[in-house]
């Protein structure tokens, strides 16, 4: 008999597969968020680099100064589909506000701004099951392994979906004014191009700030992965102590490290099907297996 393969536990909400933390009532609410103008989302599917992001702008904001231990930056640069609308819309203005959704989902107005960041799919799978290995009591998954959890990533089976359905919704969307879209791999590799750009993008008042070397260079210094895995608190106060750090590695290509050559084929084909004659492959021209290109 073919032994059943093991799956976190999700909630579900408009389709979605959700946390088991996530209330299916704010995640409802943040789904009917009417943006502000003022209003500055940062995008991404999960495990793309969105606290690495969340703390750049939140230093943007805070003129370089580093998010100090006990602040939480769920709660500075809140979760849209945790915490709900209620919650953002009390927040100041100029807010800074996560999600992990679709474009179409997504509450978008032309006046509100948008930070997309993307990363390839063969590390993000990785940096995906040790983020649901380690929130043990979101998806008691601790037992869990990265074959069982590749199955659900390649299948769509995961929260918030499908990879690939999410990074064409906002791939197709790119050039338009109010979106700015870069990489987790561009971001690596400049990382003080990507603060500069992303300052320009967000107004005149952040690239003033960030003409100023001393508030540059503390980003730069407190937004680095040596910086960031210390007092991990500050991104994450649920993680499971016995598992793996919420920072965990931050690299580029460990998925070498987990993959087979049969995981490698599949992923590579559904990359091929769902993006054949769109480009994407070009966002990563050094990185995916040579057999991506075609």
């Amino acid at each position: 008999m073919k032994q059943q393969r093991r799956k976190p536990n999700y909630g579900i909400c408009r389709g979605f597969l959700i946390p088991m933390g996530f209330p299916v009532a704010c995640f409802e609410s943040g789904l009917n968020y009417t943006p502000q103008s003022g209003d500055n989302f940062i995008v991404t599917y999960p495990k793309c680099g969105t606290t690495w992001a969340q703390h750049i702008v939140w230093m943007l904001q805070n003129d370089g100064q580093a998010l100090p231990l006990g602040k939480n930056i769920n709660l500075e640069v809140p979760h849209l589909e945790e915490v709900g609308a209620e919650f953002v819309a009390a927040i100041p203005s100029p807010r800074f506000i996560k999600t992990h959704l679709p474009y179409s989902f997504t509450p978008y107005s032309p006046d509100a701004k948008y930070i997309y960041i993307a990363r390839n799919p063969f590390d993000c799978v990785v940096s995906f099951y040790y983020h649901t290995q380690g929130f043990v009591k979101h998806y008691d998954f601790a037992d869990g392994t990265f074959d069982e959890f590749f199955e659900l990533f390649i299948e769509g089976e995961v929260d918030w979906g499908d990879y690939f359905d999410h990074l064409l919704s906002w791939y197709e969307h790119r050039h338009q004014p109010n979106i700015l879209f870069t990489t987790y791999e561009a971001m690596k590799k400049d990382p003080k191009q990507q603060i500069i750009e992303m300052a320009k993008f967000l107004g005149n008042s952040y690239l003033e700030k960030v003409k100023n070397l001393e508030i540059l260079h503390s980003i730069l210094e407190h937004t680095s992965f040596t910086k960031m895995s210390q007092e991990q608190s500050r991104w994450s106060s649920l993680r499971s102590p016995e598992m793996t750090p919420f920072i965990r590695k931050g690299e580029i290509g460990d998925w070498q490290n987990h993959f087979s050559q049969n995981q490698v084929a599949r992923l590579t084909d559904k990359f091929r099907k769902k993006t054949a004659g769109i480009g994407i492959e070009n966002l990563w021209p050094e990185l995916i297996p040579i057999s991506m290109h075609f």
